[in-house]
């Protein structure tokens, strides 16, 4: 009789077990009613509640763990970023990369993102990255990293500007051939 009536109104049914027992039924407006009886008991609910508690936690101590790293690796490069603009090493850097590239009909795009500075060309990229230890030339291809090497800013970076153009030459020698290729089939 109570189930009856607990399916008309569609309440939730507390057993002896302990168990939290749902009847949901159909709509109202349908002629067949068909109900289903959903249960959970006390201790499952209390576990599942627990174990998703726990899993934020260790979430949230592993964000802040990341969040504690990345700031302290962000202070120790600090000093580094704060020479790479302010020496005349990036300020050269720029200006023979521009030029080398010009000479070579080659377009050099720059660009300061953050603390690194960018330079890219024909799909190739020479970041100069500020860490802890001093400032890293890194060689890129698309997205994927080639090789790094400590620089120096005191020294003269007319060896990196030549190391990164014989690359661009490259490029431009198999985007050429390329193009060469193409070209007939065009016709």
């Amino acid at each position: 009789m109570l189930i009856a009536q607990a399916q008309a109104k569609n309440l939730p049914i507390v057993s002896n077990e302990g168990v939290l027992t749902h009847i949901a039924c159909g709509e109202s407006g349908e002629r067949t009613s068909s109900c289903k009886i959903e249960g959970m008991s006390f201790l499952d609910n209390l576990e599942n509640d627990l174990k998703a508690l726990e899993s934020r936690e260790e979430g949230g101590l592993d964000e802040s763990r990341r969040r504690d790293r990345d700031r302290e690796l962000a202070i120790a490069a600090a000093p580094w970023a704060e020479r790479l603009k302010r020496e005349p090493f990036a300020q050269t850097l720029m200006q023979q990369a521009t030029l080398a590239g010009r000479q070579r009909r080659i377009k050099v795009n720059l660009m300061w993102i953050g603390t690194t500075l960018r330079l890219e060309a024909r799909g190739h990229r020479l970041e100069l990255r500020p860490g802890a230890k001093g400032v890293a030339a890194v060689f890129l291809q698309a997205a994927e990293e080639n090789r790094q090497e400590p620089i120096d800013l005191s020294g003269n970076p007319q060896k990196l500007v030549g190391e990164w153009m014989l690359i661009l030459d490259e490029q431009k020698r198999i985007d050429d051939e390329q193009a060469a290729l193409a070209q007939p089939e065009d016709e």
